[in-house]
């Protein structure tokens, strides 16, 4: 990969030196760039094409921030990757430089994962979005880390096949930034979250060397599984550059309930009362009463005295799946539910599903500031874990719906203030929602990461001999610490937060 670099940093036009040379002074100029900085952005800009480095500020600005709450930062630089030669220039010269380097997929992150904290470079992946091959002989597509998920899954079941990661963010969000979170959404009760079905990545450490981890059979123990340990990492182990994905025949038809339970803390009985019914739902979404009254805004019926309601899927060929859709409705019913209705056309379907993918926007329109954090309990602590939501929200007046997948026990839990006073008990309130989770056995993130926003936290669920262990994995690989630092680990000081 060298030597493919070669010939381009060789023959690049002194006319874009120029350039670039100048878009910096007009950035030092505003924002007093220091030497060594504009010496990294020299250096940069020879190493990649033309057009890859962009400095203007105002477009910089898109990148300085993701959907979470964490403060922005203005990034140095923004660098449109397009290659793994792209990457591998890229963490070459920032190794030289020492300059931090934050990899962005789509900026849907809810942690603070793609906000550039200690400035550098953001390595932006939107423009590296192929799709390199579906088989359908192995069951894998090979796809590079900007492919759009939803494009992703349109073009494996045009081929009959399926890829069960769906994360709500699901037509935006990108495989790269997915495999950073180790993404999950409502289908992961059945099918399990993105780790369980990369079978193999490209990856790009941080010095710049390339390294093809995994496989692309279904079985394979050779060596450490370094590809499990790449998946979840946030990025600050390495940049994946391509992911080789299992997939699976397509199911052959879908079928949804909706469920509505006179109390919140029946959910938990509801979704046992399906396992009960040896059946294993594709999902089980839940909401709580604050979240259904959104939804009956959207135009969705919900039968008065309904408290909360769960989403019940099942799945696969046409006969098991009616079959199983009959057996987890009786179950429900005679757990005492308050009403089961079947979703009989795909228009009722949508429409349910719709609203439940609005719900986080949804929720903005009911206070100025809206903050969603997602914990995992067993799936037995559920009813505990939202009686537990519901006095500390008493206790520290702060209001908090609640939506999840209850299926693996995963609650969104969402926090909504109006004014700047507010936020010091919102804080206290968060801060008890992970002491509560970490009580009943559970975990401060099932899908969205640690990032910047949980990194204080990490220590109320992992004891210090186990994040020195982490942290040391991380000085391996990055001695520098400049793949996306101040994600994970609590700052110096603050490891007891």
């Amino acid at each position: 990969m060298v030597e493919s670099q070669a010939p381009r940093i060789r023959t690049k036009a002194k006319h874009d030196v120029l350039r670039i040379t100048a878009m910096i002074q007009v950035k030092q100029e505003r924002s007093h760039l220091p030497t060594a900085e504009h010496s990294a952005l020299i250096d940069l800009d020879r190493a990649l094409p033309s057009g890859a480095v962009v400095t203007d500020p105002d477009v910089c600005a898109a990148y300085a921030r993701d959907e979470s709450e964490a403060e922005p930062r203005l990034p140095d630089a923004v660098v449109r990757a397009r290659s793994t030669e792209d990457v591998v220039a890229v963490m070459r010269v920032a190794t030289r430089h020492r300059v931090p380097v934050t990899p962005r997929a789509a900026g849907t992150g809810r942690s603070g994962g793609a906000v550039p904290t200690e400035g550098g470079w953001v390595l932006a992946f939107e423009r590296f979005d192929a799709i390199d091959e579906v088989s359908t002989r192995d069951a894998v597509a090979v796809v590079r880390p900007g492919a759009v998920l939803g494009d992703v899954h349109a073009a494996v079941e045009a081929e009959g096949l399926f890829y069960p990661p769906d994360p709500n963010s699901w037509a935006s969000c990108t495989i790269g930034g997915n495999v950073a979170e180790n993404a999950g959404g409502p289908r992961a009760f059945k099918y399990g979250v993105t780790r369980d079905w990369v079978l193999g990545l490209e990856v790009v450490l941080a010095d710049g060397r390339v390294l093809n981890v995994g496989r692309r059979t279904t079985k394979g123990v050779t060596g450490y599984d370094l590809t499990a340990l790449v998946v979840g990492s946030e990025g600050t182990l390495a940049l994946v550059t391509r992911a080789t994905l299992g997939l699976m025949p397509r199911p052959e038809v879908v079928r949804t309930l909706a469920v509505h339970l006179e109390d919140e803390a029946a959910m938990a009985d509801a979704v046992s009362a399906c396992l009960r019914a040896r059946v294993t739902p594709r999902c089980v979404e839940v909401m709580d009463s604050i979240t259904l009254g959104l939804l009956r805004e959207a135009g969705v019926p919900v039968p008065a005295g309904s408290r909360a309601m769960l989403i019940v899927e099942v799945d696969g060929e046409t006969d098991a799946a009616d079959r199983d859709l009959e057996r987890v409705g009786n179950a429900l019913l005679d757990e005492g539910t308050l009403e089961v209705l079947v979703a009989k056309h795909e228009g009722d379907r949508e429409q349910l599903w719709s609203a439940r993918r609005e719900m986080s926007r949804s929720l903005r329109t009911l206070a100025v500031n809206k903050l969603s954090e997602d914990v995992v309990v067993p799936r037995s602590a559920l009813a505990a874990l939202l009686g537990r939501c519901r006095a500390i929200s008493e206790r520290r007046g702060v209001r908090m719906p609640a939506y999840g997948h209850a299926g693996d026990g995963n609650l969104h839990v969402n926090f909504l203030w109006d004014t700047p006073d507010e936020k010091p008990s919102v804080d206290l309130a968060i801060r008890d929602l992970f002491e509560a989770t970490v009580q009943l056995g559970g975990t401060l993130s099932g899908e969205h990461g640690i990032g910047a926003l949980k990194a204080p936290y990490l220590a109320l669920e992992q004891s210090s001999d186990l994040i020195a262990v982490q942290r040391s994995i991380k000085a391996t690989l990055d001695p520098l610490s400049i793949l996306n630092p101040g994600k994970i680990f609590p700052r110096a000081g603050h490891g007891g937060c």
